[in-house]
Parts: structure tokens; sequence; C-alpha cells
């Protein structure tokens, strides 16, 4: 057995970012799935991987990393010599943040919430999580009408972290539609070697903690 671990849950987006650059990266690595109905996040022995409960975590040898865009930024400054994936330049660093920033703020309030709400009957105001949404998306589609990807010509931690919850955001009710250029983004990613597809969401219940 390879000795990383990836404690996931198949149906959260947070968990398959950190799955998808593993598979980018052609990482061999166990996945565990964390029982988030049955409490197993809450458990002393996750915890004590990861205090806030939440899944993803990977643990790698001796390192526990949690979170999904820190396991991003791990897995691409550790494993890629190249810098394709993490810029070396603060320029290019910089506009990797700014997008890990908007996957931890409009993408998750946004599309990736709306679908929560949708999938698992978590109590949400919708109409707001569509506004943030849409916005987001409007933004995205301006910036990849410049550029195949979100920073540049090749896919960076930036695409990863910002492509699960946009690909299944209309299993939120949110329709990608209008933004042709985001969904021509999606087709690209997805024909990147070692892309893994995210398990699609039947309707069912449960709350999904994530981070």
């Amino acid at each position: 057995m390879s000795q990383r671990r990836l404690y996931q849950f198949a149906l959260s987006g947070h968990s398959h970012r950190a799955r998808l650059m593993l598979s980018l990266l052609d990482l061999p690595c166990a996945i565990v799935d964390v029982d988030l109905k049955g409490g197993a996040h809450k458990q002393p022995d996750f915890l004590a991987l990861n205090p806030f409960g939440q899944v993803p975590v990977l643990v790698d040898g001796d390192a526990v990393i949690a979170d999904s865009n820190a396991i991003l930024v791990y897995l691409a400054a550790r494993y890629d010599d190249s810098g394709r994936w993490l810029p070396r330049d603060p320029l290019g660093q910089a506009q990797v943040q700014r997008w890990l920033s908007a996957a931890a703020g409009p993408l998750a309030f946004g599309p990736a919430a709306a679908r929560i709400s949708t999938l698992f009957g978590v109590p949400l105001d919708m109409v707001k999580a569509h506004q943030i949404a849409n916005g987001l998306f409007a933004v995205m589609e301006q910036e990849l009408g410049r550029r195949p990807f979100l920073i540049g010509d090749a896919p960076t931690i930036a695409d990863v972290a910002l492509y699960s919850y946009t690909a299944h955001a209309p299993e939120g009710g949110v329709s990608l539609a209008p933004y042709p250029n985001v969904t021509a983004w999606l087709k690209r990613i997805a024909c990147l070697p070692g892309f893994v597809p995210m398990q699609a969401s039947p309707i069912a219940g449960g709350a999904i903690e994530q981070g």
C-alpha cells in the first residue's frame, strides 16, 4: 500500500480536487472513504488528523495536510519539479493565490453551497448562492476569453481548485449555458493526461463538511 492516504468523501468537490491533483501528478495514493453521514469525521481518530473535522486530509509519510487548497499547494511544491502547476515567480504565485482565494470564497459560497443545499437538504439562501455563482462565472467567462486557462496558456493548481464545483454547478441548479468559455475550459481540463472525473451526485440525505 502507498505511504500516501487521502481521506475523502466521494461526493465532495474539495476531496475531488485533491484526488485529481494526485492523479495529474501520477502519484499513487490509497483512498480512505470517510463516513460523514455516520459522523466519522467527528471521531477522535479523525480529529487527530484534522481538528476542524473536515475532508479531505492527505497523509504523505510523516506529513499530514488538511484543507484541499493546502493539499494542492503541497503536492505541486513537493512533487512538480517543473514548476508548471505552481509557478516559482512571485507574479505567477500571486495569480494562483488569487484563484485559490476565489475557490475558498465565491466558489464555496456560490455553486458549491447551492449544490450541497440541493443534494443534501442543507438550509440555504439559494437566491444569494446563485447570485454569487453567476458573479464568479461571469468573471471566469471574461478571463477565459483571453487565455485557455485561468492564469495563462498552461493549467496550474488554480484550475484544479476551480474545476470540480464549476463542473458540477448544475447539480445546484446553476446553469453553465451562459458561459461558453467556462464550458470550453472544463473540456480542456477533462482532456488533461491523468484526469479523473468527480462522481455524479444522486439526491441523498446527510451533511457534508469539507475544507
